[in-house]
């Protein structure tokens, strides 16, 4: 990869990142498109890591919610455990909603389906129709979220099995976590938020995994180019993806899914019709 290849990934995963139409499927689409070669450990762990940058945004954008803690007394005759999950509540159903997803990516990537899933472009193109058709369908299906509602012990856990749905590229882990969040009688916008901030230990662990993975590999690919890229991809794509979170609440809390879902069933359409027809994406060879 060449500093305007990791540029322009970079952008995409900070476009895509927050909205529901799948950054991995984008950041693969895109890789197939400069022709990148597909299979290789570095290219793999590259996909997830930057996206760790992008998620970065969330704690910058949120930084006063995302630090936030319970000052107020604890429930008489609580013990100590109970007195620090009730000072350090927030953090506790973000552990709680990851636990899904930690379980289901360990599995997945064990038992190598996540490294095959991330080399199939078609993949990619069925699950951004499927997801965009249903997407054109679920505001009027869950959209009955209350600002009454906020986040428990039991919606955190649920929002992250739908999380565990993500492990496939282009499903689109944004969509399936506010999807969860709104099937849980959460607002779009809560939904919205909580999927941000859920991301974070998320992606913090799937990035620590590919990491280790990179280090048990021939050190060859710890050249100071791929390094480079490693941080010039993590810092564009923590910029771009400031700007697109902002953006994306106003969205979603005013229009919804609908717009997305047009979007992802024409793009996975186009590439579904030129793999059938025997054609590249590759734009280069």
């Amino acid at each position: 990869m060449n500093w305007l290849e990791t540029v322009i990934i970079a952008i995409v995963e900070g476009l895509t990142e927050f909205l529901p139409v799948s950054s991995t499927g984008h950041m693969i689409i895109t890789q197939n498109l400069l022709g990148i070669p597909q299979g290789d450990p570095f290219v793999h762990a590259f996909t997830f890591i930057i996206q760790f940058g992008a998620i970065l945004s969330v704690v910058c954008l949120y930084w006063k919610r995302f630090f936030q803690f319970d000052h107020s007394p604890a429930p008489a005759g609580s013990s100590l455990l109970q007195r620090l999950k009730h000072k350090y509540y927030f953090y506790w159903l973000l552990i709680v909603g990851v636990i899904p997803a930690v379980v289901i990516g360990l599995l997945a990537k064990k038992s190598g389906l996540l490294d095959w899933l991330l080399d199939s472009v078609l993949v990619v193109a069925i699950m951004l129709v499927v997801g965009g058709i249903f997407m054109l369908f679920c505001d009027k299906l869950f959209n009955k979220g209350s600002d009454h509602n906020k986040v428990n012990e039991r919606r955190a856990f649920n929002i992250g099995l739908y999380q565990c749905i993500s492990v496939i590229p282009g499903v689109s882990r944004s969509m399936a976590t506010i999807v969860g969040g709104m099937t849980q009688g959460l607002t779009r916008k809560r939904a919205a938020e909580f999927s941000f901030f859920l991301a974070v230990p998320t992606m913090a662990g799937a990035t620590l995994l590919d990491l280790l993975d990179l280090l048990k590999e021939d050190a060859v690919w710890a050249t100071p180019h791929n390094i480079t890229m490693l941080l010039l991809g993590c810092v564009v794509a923590f910029v771009v993806a400031l700007f697109a979170m902002k953006w994306f609440v106003a969205f979603l809390t005013k229009y919804g899914f609908k717009a997305f879902g047009i979007y992802r069933i024409i793009v996975g359409g186009i590439i579904i019709v030129l793999l059938l027809t025997g054609h590249s994406l590759a734009m280069v060879d």
